[in-house]
């Protein structure tokens, strides 16, 4: 039982019941060397696959592994198409303290071919950029039906020669999720980040994005949203959908497809993932 739960004295003093139910526990003190005990770890929430951000952290003294299985992007610009194949890029998340969590996106493998016109193919392919995060909970970590965060990123210029702009970028973004009723959910993310665009000029850039999801079955989830993105060379726009299958509590798959509505966008990105948290 755990410790959330009621635990019932019952006490019969001529036929009646006296129930006698304690203080909920306070999960504030749990972290890394006292980690959170599996019957109170909330519900598995999980980054992806939408590009909205969830203002939900891992519990602390867990680890969450988020990771694309496989994905592909195809885009057409400047009279050329561009493929690019991503194996298992991933995203590691650690639990410090009840609302405070730690993440490393890692792409171990990129593959990217281009195709100009009137000219040979190009390929490149290798490690790609990492990305440090940190998130803060500040409302609604384990219901209430609003809740609020705030994340930082900054990624380090790792990638391979040609897979990555050799520079040092970051963002600050803050998340929001309402429960809407009915099986339904909304959320939704701004916030600014600092890139460099391809004159090698850095910009000041603005994120926004929308999602509305709803429960299929008990286990099956689907989801639409709206992301854009201005900053680096011109505003990104994309439509995107996916489904959730949820496996079990510490396990959930997922498929998706972002198509660009922008003409600086990549044409389409499909990729099919998985969620385990330990």
């Amino acid at each position: 039982m755990s410790l959330r739960q009621s635990i019932i004295t019952v006490l019969t003093l001529g036929g009646l019941a006296v129930v006698r139910l304690p203080a909920a526990a306070d999960k504030a003190a749990f972290g890394l060397g006292n980690p959170t005990p599996e019957a109170e770890l909330r519900d598995l929430s999980s980054d992806r696959p939408d590009a909205t951000e969830a203002p939900f952290t891992v519990d602390a003294g867990h680890v969450q592994l988020e990771m694309d299985l496989l994905n592909h992007t195809a885009s057409d610009s400047g009279g050329g198409r561009t493929s690019e194949w991503g194996v298992v890029p991933f995203n590691l998340r650690l639990g410090v303290r009840d609302n405070f969590e730690l993440g490393l996106f890692v792409a171990p493998y990129i593959r990217r071919t281009t195709h100009a016109a009137g000219e040979a193919s190009g390929t490149r392919a290798g490690f790609g950029d990492l990305t440090l995060r940190a998130k803060v909970n500040f409302q609604g970590n384990d219901g209430g039906g609003t809740a609020l965060g705030l994340i930082t990123d900054l990624k380090l210029p790792t990638a391979a020669q040609g897979l990555g702009n050799g520079a040092l970028e970051g963002s600050v973004l803050l998340p929001v999720s309402v429960e809407l009723g009915g099986g339904w959910d909304l959320g939704a993310m701004t916030g600014v980040d600092l890139v460099r665009n391809e004159a090698g000029h850095r910009r000041c850039g603005w994120i926004n994005s929308v999602t509305t999801g709803h429960d299929i079955t008990r286990s099956l989830a689907g989801y639409v949203e709206v992301a854009t993105e201005t900053g680096a060379d011109a505003p990104v726009t994309t439509l995107d959908a996916g489904l959730m299958l949820k496996l079990n509590a510490d396990t959930q798959l997922d498929a998706g497809v972002q198509l660009g509505l922008s003409r600086s966008a990549d044409d389409a990105l499909v990729f099919t993932g998985l969620t385990r948290r330990f």
